[in-house]
């Protein structure tokens, strides 16, 4: 039963994604390398912004909290579906966190946790956003950048 709730809901999270204003466009996407388990590299060769990064993982409209909880007082519901963000910067890399957020599925196959950033390989995304990033390059360093911070 799990399996098949997994199997359902990712695609529709993420093709709900695809919609809302603001998400990145194709034109965003840039190279990356994964090497070792991790995306070494800044997307966009800079460091991103902690406090923009905390305020897209509190926003409903990035998904982060419909699923994960953490650190987060001013926000009643919090997700169950996936591991707490506290701590997240002790247990992951800058590049680990940066993967998980491109392509959560490369770390861990059945995920139900869409890829925010990769666009190629997909077979479950809907027609009107496929080819379409949910995230932009810079909103992936912006999130990488206050999990990182998250030590406790």
């Amino acid at each position: 039963m799990a399996n098949r709730t997994h199997r359902i809901w990712g695609p529709v999270l993420a093709g709900a994604l695809f919609a809302l204003p603001g998400f990145a466009t194709a034109e965003d996407l840039s190279s990356y390398a994964v090497i070792d388990g991790a995306i070494p590299r800044s997307l966009t060769g800079m460091a991103g912004d902690a406090a923009r990064g905390r305020a897209l993982v509190v926003e409903r409209s990035s998904t982060c909290i419909l699923c994960h909880s953490g650190p987060f007082p001013e926000q009643k519901f919090q997700g169950d579906l996936a591991p707490d963000l506290s701590g997240s910067g002790s247990r992951s890399s800058e590049g680990q966190l940066r993967l998980r957020l491109v392509d959560a599925s490369r770390l861990n196959p059945p995920t139900i946790m869409p890829s925010y950033y990769r666009v190629d390989g997909l077979d479950r995304v809907g027609t009107p956003w496929r080819g379409k990033p949910i995230l932009s390059a810079e909103q992936i360093e912006d999130i990488v950048a206050y999990l990182v911070t998250l030590r406790e």
